[in-house]
């Protein structure tokens, strides 16, 4: 499946009342910590790949992300399937370590078929990320940004991993 998705910094207070004027409807709140792993003989980063296991509530999720393959947002092909808590024991036994978590308060909502991601990142601050599964749909996210009245130039095509490290070493 693809995974078409950019974001941008937003004020937390205001951005959900305007997802609301604009037709988008609220569909669930959810704590997730998103725990990434690294493997001695696979160096996801020069391949500009993900491995990650999304916890959300009691569900578990194992995901790969493929590398970019598109400029203007982060595109990427994302396989993802339910699995058990377990799954830790698993990667930990095929040489998988964690190496970084992702922590985050997220509030989603649908509008038409895109879904809205409002987001309270730890030590991060809070986005919005719009997300679609067809490459057709990019124009829309960005129509969607400028409806909000959030310039394209403050859109965001990193991860919040990408991010969290950025701010890691600023702070060092």
């Amino acid at each position: 499946m693809l995974e078409v998705e950019l974001k941008a910094k937003v004020d937390k207070e205001s951005i959900g009342d305007k997802l609301l004027e604009e037709g988008a409807i609220f569909v669930r709140q959810e704590r997730q910590i998103d725990t990434y792993f690294s493997h001695p003989c696979w160096n996801f980063k020069l391949r500009d790949e993900v491995l990650r296991v999304r916890q959300a509530g009691n569900v578990f999720y194992l995901t790969f992300k493929g590398p970019r393959i598109d400029n203007e947002t982060k595109t990427r092909e994302e396989i993802e399937v339910e699995v058990k808590g377990d799954i830790f024991s698993l990667l930990d036994a095929l040489g998988f370590m964690p190496s970084k978590k992702v922590i985050k308060q997220r509030k989603i909502y649908q509008w038409q078929d895109l879904i809205l991601s409002l987001d309270e990142v730890e030590n991060l601050g809070s986005f919005l990320e719009i997300e679609a599964k067809r490459m057709e749909d990019k124009d829309k996210i960005l129509n969607f940004f400028n409806r909000l009245g959030i310039k394209n130039s403050s859109l965001i095509k990193k991860s919040y991993l990408e991010l969290i490290k950025e701010e890691g070493e600023k702070n060092e």
